[in-house]
């Protein structure tokens, strides 16, 4: 058959005749392409070879294709540039083999919510610079922006950051650049960004952990650091992976929220974590299941906190006892552990919640603690998610540590995020409240909700030590010293009851303890239609 190309006039350009085939067509679809493109698919699926897989399963760790697929729902991935890496070619120009970018991203699903889902092949040059293709990165981070979509990054190796045989590969050093990394940095104030660290996790990889709202690093197999032990080694350090950079130094240092027992269950968490959140800055939380009754009250509230000041309690039992059964999801909990923070539901309405913990300083505010605060309060801020705030804090940490660690400056901060806050706030003060730090319970200069417990203890600060330095020539004069020291603090203690400053309406309301979640879940309620949509007008994003 003689086939023809024509100008628009109808004159002839080209002929040529084509070739028949054994079923009748004629080859003019593309179905030799097609296949081209799934030998490629296929090449692309060996990964690093069988070799490496094998080393990967080895090491009791999934390989980037069995992580995506067994994070979103079945089914849903999409991938984008499965095809892109280093091809080789015959002297006729025929592939002969593909070695893929160690970069694999593309759309799923997660709870049948649509997101972005990117993850390192460590399979392929450990994850490191020399296989990675840096424009998949940048799609995949210009994809969640652009499509307000949330972004999951799966982390193990460099993370797309550089190896010294990068040097000789290119010949030449590199000046260091973070191109394209503003993306990522801005993806912080317009989507929910959460990684994994699956593996080991160094260098730009470790920035790229780091660089989100929330973090998960595996027990075991996961490390992240700056520079691995056989760099640390050179400065006379000799660790190895897991006391440089395993679970128990980062979950205690802050740089990741969450250990967690397999890579399972970090997939959990994530998933976890993604449904109290919007799927971006454009959209509210969703309300989640209503299962629990709103109007529940629970007596033990009513003697959960001691009479006693010195003596501790459980912040968490109450925290479960107010929120929606089994919704408190806890974030960094072995970090700045004076305060608890963590998301949950009131009546279904996520809701960031912060709650002084006694166990640990007493509730006093560390710099750790500060630091804390300051970026669950920018994590509420930027997703629209209402606060809830069970104080008890007797103030900031005092002593020779407390100083050295300018807990001042980071307190002054975590204050400036409280008073920057434009989310809806709820506080109930379950006990103490002194001194600036206490004072930071609630934003300034805008309504909030506040409530107080009978067991409410505030004031400029606490009578303890406070008596000494307040009535020393009391003190000095007396003939009983002790004797003085109690009669001032008991006359003292009479006029800090909680009543005293209601009378004058610098509390609002003391109620029973076992009306908080009541109250709480008419918060939620009445701030849900309060949430506003839009980037955050709190503009100092921060990791």
């Amino acid at each position: 058959m003689y086939f023809c190309y024509v100008d628009e006039s109808g004159g002839m350009i080209a002929g040529g005749a084509t070739t028949a085939r054994p079923d009748g067509r004629h080859g003019m679809d593309w179905q030799p392409e097609l296949d081209e493109l799934r030998r490629r698919e296929a090449l692309a699926r060996r990964m690093g070879g069988a070799e490496k897989v094998a080393r990967q399963h080895a090491g009791g760790r999934l390989t980037v294709r069995e992580r995506i697929d067994r994070l979103l729902d079945a089914g849903s991935f999409h991938e984008i540039g499965a095809i892109a890496g280093v091809a080789e070619y015959d002297d006729d120009g025929e592939l002969t083999d593909l070695t893929p970018a160690n970069f694999v991203f593309g759309r799923g699903r997660i709870d049948g919510r649509p997101v972005i889902v990117a993850g390192d092949d460590f399979t392929v040059r450990g994850g490191s610079a020399d296989a990675n293709i840096k424009e998949k990165h940048d799609l995949a981070e210009r994809m969640a922006h652009d499509l307000r979509l949330p972004l999951v990054r799966l982390v193990e190796g460099s993370g797309g950051g550089g190896s010294v045989k990068t040097i000789e590969t290119t010949g030449r050093a590199n000046v260091p650049g973070l191109a394209g990394w503003e993306m990522a940095v801005r993806n912080l104030g317009v989507v929910p960004r959460v990684g994994l660290g699956l593996g080991s996790v160094a260098g730009l990889g470790a920035a790229d952990l780091a660089t989100t709202h929330y973090s998960v690093l595996v027990e075991g197999t996961g490390a992240l650091f700056v520079a691995g032990p056989p760099v640390v080694q050179r400065i006379g350090q000799d660790v190895d992976k897991q006391d440089l950079g395993g679970t128990r130094t980062h979950t205690r240092s802050g740089a990741v929220d969450q250990a967690a027992a397999s890579e399972e269950e970090a997939f959990d968490y994530a998933r976890r974590f993604l449904s109290y959140l919007p799927s971006s800055v454009h959209e509210t939380p969703p309300r989640g299941p209503r299962n629990d009754d709103p109007e529940r009250r629970e007596p033990f509230l009513l003697s959960a906190v001691p009479r006693d000041l010195r003596k501790p309690y459980k912040m968490r039992a109450i925290v479960e006892a107010v929120v929606d059964r089994g919704s408190f999801f806890e974030m960094g909990r072995d970090f700045g552990r004076a305060i608890l923070t963590g998301l949950a539901r009131l009546d279904g309405w996520p809701v960031a919640l912060m709650a002084g913990d006694p166990y640990h300083y007493g509730g006093a505010w560390t710099a750790d603690t500060c630091d804390k605060i300051i970026r669950f309060v920018d994590l509420a801020q930027t997703f629209h998610l209402p606060v809830v705030h069970l104080v008890d804090c007797p103030g900031f940490l005092i002593g020779r540590q407390a100083e050295e660690q300018a807990t001042i400056r980071h307190g002054a901060r975590a204050i400036a995020a409280i008073w920057q806050a434009t989310t809806p706030w709820c506080a109930v003060i379950v006990r103490n409240a002194f001194g600036v730090a206490g004072a930071a319970h609630q934003p300034g200069g805008r309504l909030s909700y506040r409530y107080a417990w009978p067991s409410g203890h505030w004031g400029s600060l606490p009578l303890e030590g406070g008596i000494e330095a307040a009535y020393r020539a009391d003190l000095d004069a007396a003939e009983d010293r002790a004797a003085k020291l109690a009669e001032i603090e008991q006359r003292l203690t009479r006029l800090q009851s909680p009543f005293r400053s209601a009378e004058t309406f610098w509390i609002e309301e003391i109620i029973d303890p076992r009306d908080t979640r009541p109250l709480l879940c008419e918060f939620a309620n009445l701030a849900a239609p309060l949430r506003e949509t839009g980037p955050s007008s709190w503009t100092e994003m921060r990791p």
